[in-house]
């Protein structure tokens, strides 16, 4: 990796460190032009496919360097580089930019201020360009002058490319550029896409600064600076560039003060108090998340939007949610999502919905009526009620016409259900997704007997759970004791009780929604998979009525059978909701957003570190802005369709409280917390698994092995010891902000990782890309394979129990009359099946410009030989990581991934195609 090429000298009538653009085209001779230099981009400068935000800002193509990255960079030098004009003569440099043509931005012809941009593009003062030395002015001592000309319009014959060209005289002795400040004069922004810069007689490859940044519309003196590709760490920066590095960092952070606008690049930290609307009402107000004792929570962006109106602690619901503008989606994934996918359905699809039911509330009558929502859709209003619905989810929502005015609503059928229409009935696959489905983060092993809650039995009632050893160990066929099956680690339990008991009785003060607290027990057979023993469900005392619980079993007994399919039902939907609120959204788009504004706060864009996490950053904060107007607001999707309601988030605060800690992240450590592993270092990744067919820890230990060791070696090239991790202020500030402002409420959690060492720096980067990477893939892109078909994997279970004390005669009659009708009542409606489904499969649609992990389109740029050796080596173990997961898959033995009917454990294969896959590790939690 270098800085730019060598200045060689070479005569020009210009001397001067600053000249204008009209003089220099006055002066200079007409057969010097955009030919007199090499203007083609090499090959191999410029991988095929690359788009917006599609590689590390500022890399290069690949130019030499001859001072290694962990060396101290001579000061003479800027970087290896040798000095440009000696002998008194000045060097002729050609820089060329690209910008990306976009839709309803720049050269957009509809805009008023086109014919005034034509003009600056004619008489070329369209783009701004100042050279930076990276060197220091030998006699002052301080930032050499800059070498300023304007670029004029010189083609635009690619489809969505537009090139210009500037020249300029670069005075002798001028050294090793730095960067590159550029400053837009038109009147709306532009997407810079790279520039390259060109020696007059010089045959080394020109040096391509990627940019991939917006530009604001007439930036005037706000310019930004693009560094050349070279990563240093803070105090090898070359002496010239130093101010620049330090000012840059400051721009990002901002003052803390003011609305954000959309152009504007400034990542600082609030607190969630914009969930809810208090200016709507009392019943569409939100407690603040984070920043208090009672509802802690990690930070998200601010805004800068002002307070409501009637709550000064809240801030007021106006307007588009502010993220960085080169936060945002490409424009091809808009095309995918934003025009309008997700936000179609989101705003338009429950009114669309709605209004073809009588009852917003109503249940599906039979379910064969479920079954044709896959067959034969559900009839829409008209073409002209149907408003956005027509241009959501263009793979999901096929429009088809039976008739004049006919509409209907058509969903895919999910890939479970093509396996086997009817195991979401078996108790073996429930017990099955436990381990290989959407949620593998929540089983855990029981480690004593009897199941005891940490709850207060003051005021939630008996600790003890009701589940006996009598009971599992009839259920468990009598092969063994109780005691016995917990000593040889074979029984194991969803845990959704302690969570959700506090809340039971405030959900249940909801229509048409109810909610207990759940336990579900497992047992580990000879071949390696579940049976499914027993579970209890349990409604806490309350000053009316006293604790209820019962345990349900599996039974011949048709009552008993019935019962025991309402009882999955319940716990499914617990599963659901948990695995919503803490496994997908707590743990992963919540908890790196302080990731990543952090990052851009302290480490600066030519920081190694950056570098290295900035592709796990991708799309992550325009997601979660979207996220906190339409999914987990008040009033949004998550409200509307899952069993918690108007308190999921809160919900969600309490599960960062008690159960986050970032050192139990790592995929290894997250699996002994839970039993499902120990420490063994005989063993394969270090581990010996509790369960040896446990698809997601067997696969995701692969994916994590393979991230450890790309980190290890990357970090390694940076970092020769301990001296110099702690040495580096910029990554020590990113960190101190990561525990103390982004997850400020846990910043004096003793088990915070000190970052002290390569090892401990490598551990934490490590953990930080495998969430934002795998664990996010793991519980993401199945979503619609597993909960597409509703009676599978309910959001909501509307319905009490009908044996729950006192018992509603009216309503158990209701249930041994029809049992079939109760359980669809228990089911989501309708309406909320309906969105479920929709918003589900957009969740699990790869866009077209997904970048995978350990992809080549994302490799790192430059020459750095063991760098690029170190990723190439990262992609091929990758690949190999995707035969060894088909070769599972096809293995019998393996019944929890392999057997007539069941779905292939394909979410930790690395690369997919676009669309809903069920495969496809992204780099970034990008959907």
């Amino acid at each position: 990796m270098s800085s730019l090429p060598l200045l060689k000298p070479t005569y020009s009538l210009h001397q001067s460190h600053h000249h204008n653009c009209a003089s220099r085209r006055r002066i200079l001779p007409s057969s010097i032009s955009s030919s007199t230099f090499s203007s083609s981009l090499p090959s191999s400068s410029l991988p095929a496919g690359r788009t917006r935000r599609q590689t590390v800002r500022c890399a290069s193509s690949p130019t030499t360097s001859s001072v290694g990255p962990s060396q101290p960079v001579p000061s003479s030098s800027g970087g290896g580089s040798a000095m440009a004009g000696k002998g008194g003569a000045s060097v002729r440099v050609k820089a060329v930019a690209r910008v990306k043509v976009t839709v309803g931005g720049f050269l957009d012809g509809l805009r008023p201020s086109r014919t005034l941009d034509d003009i600056k593009d004619l008489i070329g003062r369209s783009l701004e360009l100042q050279l930076v030395s990276a060197e220091l002015d030998a006699k002052t001592g301080k930032e050499k002058q800059t070498v300023k000309s304007y670029a004029h319009k010189v083609a635009d014959d690619e489809i969505d490319i537009v090139t210009y060209e500037a020249e300029f005289s670069v005075p002798a002795g001028y050294g090793a550029i730095g960067a590159v400040l550029v400053g837009n004069e038109h009147g709306t922004e532009m997407l810079l896409e790279d520039l390259k810069v060109v020696t007059a007689g010089d045959s080394a490859a020109p040096l391509v600064i990627r940019c991939d940044s917006w530009l604001p519309p007439k930036s005037g003196d706000a310019k930004r600076v693009f560094f050349a590709n070279k990563p240093y760490l803070p105090s090898q920066t070359p002496p010239g560039l130093q101010t620049y590095r330090k000012t840059d960092l400051v721009k990002k952070r901002g003052d803390g003060t003011g609305k954000r606008q959309s152009s504007d690049r400034i990542y600082d930290f609030d607190v969630y108090n914009d969930l809810g609307n208090p200016d709507a009402g009392a019943d569409s107000a939100r407690p603040v998340l984070g920043g208090n004792k009672q509802f802690p929570y990690p930070r998200r962006n601010r805004t800068g939007r002002p307070p409501s109106a009637k709550d000064p602690e809240s801030e007021a619901r106006a307007g588009d949610v502010y993220v960085p503008r080169d936060e945002a989606f490409s424009e091809e994934k808009n095309t995918q999502f934003a025009l309008k996918t997700l936000q179609s359905v989101l705003h338009a699809a429950v009114p669309a919905v709605q209004s073809t039911l009588i009852d917003s509330n109503q249940g599906f009558p039979s379910f064969f009526v479920i079954d044709k929502l896959f067959e034969d859709g559900v009839q829409l209003p008209r073409a002209e009620e149907l408003g956005f619905l027509r241009s959501a989810v263009p793979r999901l929502l096929e429009l088809l016409r039976d008739g004049p005015g006919d509409q209907i609503l058509l969903f895919d059928t999910p890939a479970n259900v093509q396996k086997d229409k009817f195991a979401w009935l078996r108790d073996e696959e429930f017990a099955r997704e436990a381990l290989a489905g959407i949620n593998p983060y929540a089983i855990e092993l029981v480690t004593e007997f009897p199941l005891k809650s940490k709850l207060d039995p003051a005021v939630y009632g008996p600790a003890e759970s009701a589940i006996t050893a009598e009971l599992l160990e009839a259920q468990m066929g009598h092969v063994m004791t109780v005691a016995e099956a917990v000593k040889s680690k074979r029984l194991f339990m969803l845990d959704f009780h302690d969570l959700f008991i506090p809340y039971v009785h405030k959900i249940r003060a909801i229509e048409h929604t109810t909610m207990y607290g759940s336990r579900t027990l497992f047992f580990l057979c000879d071949d390696g998979t579940l049976r499914l023993l027993a579970i209890e469900l349990t409604r806490p005392a309350s000053p009316s009525l006293p604790q209820w619980r019962q345990v349900f079993t599996p039974s011949t007994d048709t009552t008993k059978s019935w019962l025991w399919r309402m009882a999955k039902a319940h716990v499914r939907a617990h599963d659901a909701g948990h695995h919503e609120l803490v496994t997908h959204w707590l743990r992963t788009h919540c908890a790196v957003e302080p990731y990543i504004i952090a990052a851009n706060r302290q480490l600066s864009e030519m920081h190694p570190i950056y570098r290295l996490l900035h592709p796990h950053f991708r799309y992550t904060m325009r997601i979660n802005a979207l996220a906190r107007s339409a999914l987990i607001n008040g009033g949004g999707i998550i409200e509307l369709t899952f069993s918690p309601q108007k308190y999921a988030m809160e919900l969600s605060s309490v599960a960062y409280d008690k159960l986050w800690r970032f050192d139990m992240e790592a995929l290894p450590a997250d699996l002994v917390r839970r039993g499902m592993a120990e420490e063994d270092p005989t063993a394969e990744h270090g581990l010996k698994l509790a369960i040896k067919d446990y698809p997601f820890a067997n696969d995701g230990l692969l994916i994590w092995d393979a991230i450890k060791a790309w980190v290890q070696a990357y970090v390694s090239r940076y970092y020769p010891d301990a001296a110099t991790v702690a040495a580096d202020a910029e990554l020590q500030a990113f960190w101190n902000e990561v525990r103390t402002v982004g997850h400020g409420d846990k910043k004096d959690a003793p088990w915070w990782p000190e970052m002290d060492t390569p090892e401990s720096l490598a551990h934490t980067l490590t953990t930080i890309i495998w969430v934002a990477a795998a664990h996010h893939a793991a519980v993401n892109f199945g979503q619609y394979d597993f909960g597409g078909y509703f009676p599978n994997r309910p959001s909501i279970a509307r319905t009490n129990m009908p044996v729950e004390e006192p018992v509603d005669a009216v309503a158990f009659e209701k249930f041994l009359d029809n049992p079939d009708q109760a359980l669809r009542e228990c089911f989501p409606s309708q309406v909320q099946a309906t969105l479920v489904m929709a918003v589900l499969d957009v969740l699990s649609s790869h866009s077209p410009d997904e970048e995978y992990l350990g992809g080549m389109e994302t490799a790192p740029w430059g020459n750095d030989a063991a760098v690029q050796a170190a990723y190439q080596k990262f992609n091929e173990q990758l690949k190999e990581v995707e035969g060894i997961i088909d070769g599972r898959n096809k293995n019998r033995k393996l019944k929890n991934r392999c057997g007539a009917g069941i779905l292939p454990y394909q979410l930790m294969k690395p690369f997919s195609q676009p669309g809903v896959t069920g495969m496809g590790i992204p780099n970034s939690t990008s959907i």
